[in-house]
């Protein structure tokens, strides 16, 4: 137990990023988020709202849970009260630690935009936490703290993704996108001012840390304008190709 909440530092030598443990140690995660959001959504999806809710609310207390466990087993590892302050939710994918519980617990347009925020972003930061998180499985060995949390609360975010459209509780209004956008860009510019300050490298605006963003990073030459600049205009056009994409299968879906 002492070496996989990492007390004294890891013994184990990482396994290494897109080793065969890493890879099965998520595909197992990703599967088991995907066979609940079937099972859940497709058994809830003719069910009131509020039953459907009960099923967003759990998953909004398991993914804080899970992330407040992590933050407090980490700053008793270190010794150091403030280590909290390099975890804090101004990650893409730690966005949804207060979207998720928004859209369980708000009302009108707030929690629509926020469930289409989490059914946008969800799925996407589920397979880039896991499978694409160069950043974690080439630091920590695949059974550790570090990498079992997160893993399990990227699946989270995938998980009520999912669940959201499968079991209809998505809005995917026009008039809502702005709201959605705003969620995005409310985050954006307190993680690039963390990222000064602390410093850090939250939302991947500063470098791409072995993740894809380092594809957009080295396209760009690693210019600290253009490179934070470009990540943000790349979640937009996401966000939009999303709308275009979800827009168009109903269209079609109308017409068959």
């Amino acid at each position: 137990m002492k070496e996989f909440f990492g007390f004294g530092g890891y013994e184990r030598e990482p396994e290494g990023y897109m080793s065969w443990q890493h890879l099965l140690f998520v595909s197992i995660l990703m599967a088991i988020m995907i066979a609940l959001a079937v099972w859940l959504g497709r058994r809830n999806r003719l069910l009131p709202e509020r039953d459907k809710n009960k099923v967003l609310i759990w998953a909004a207390f398991l993914i804080d849970g899970f992330e407040l466990f992590k933050i407090v087993t980490m700053c008793i590892r270190n010794a150091d009260p403030w280590d909290w302050i390099n975890n804090l939710p101004l990650f893409l994918c730690s966005i949804q630690l207060i979207t998720i519980p928004v859209a369980a617990f708000s009302s009108g347009r707030l929690r629509e935009a926020a469930l289409d925020f989490v059914m946008i972003f969800g799925i996407i930061g589920a397979v880039l936490g896991t499978y694409a998180a160069g950043n974690n499985y080439a630091a920590y060995p695949v059974l550790s703290l570090d990498n079992v949390v997160s893993g399990i609360t990227h699946c989270i975010s995938g998980f009520a993704s999912l669940y959201i459209a499968i079991s209809g509780m998505s809005s995917m209004k026009k008039k809502n996108i702005p709201i959605t956008l705003l969620i995005l860009v409310s985050f954006c510019i307190p993680a690039y001012i963390a990222n000064i300050l602390i410093p850090h490298n939250y939302m991947f605006l500063m470098r791409g840390d072995g993740t894809p963003y380092d594809i957009l990073y080295n396209l760009v030459g690693g210019n600290p304008v253009i490179y934070p600049i470009s990540v943000v205009l790349l979640f937009f056009v996401y966000i939009f190709a999303f709308y275009y994409v979800y827009f168009f299968a109903v269209s079609k879906k109308k017409n068959v």
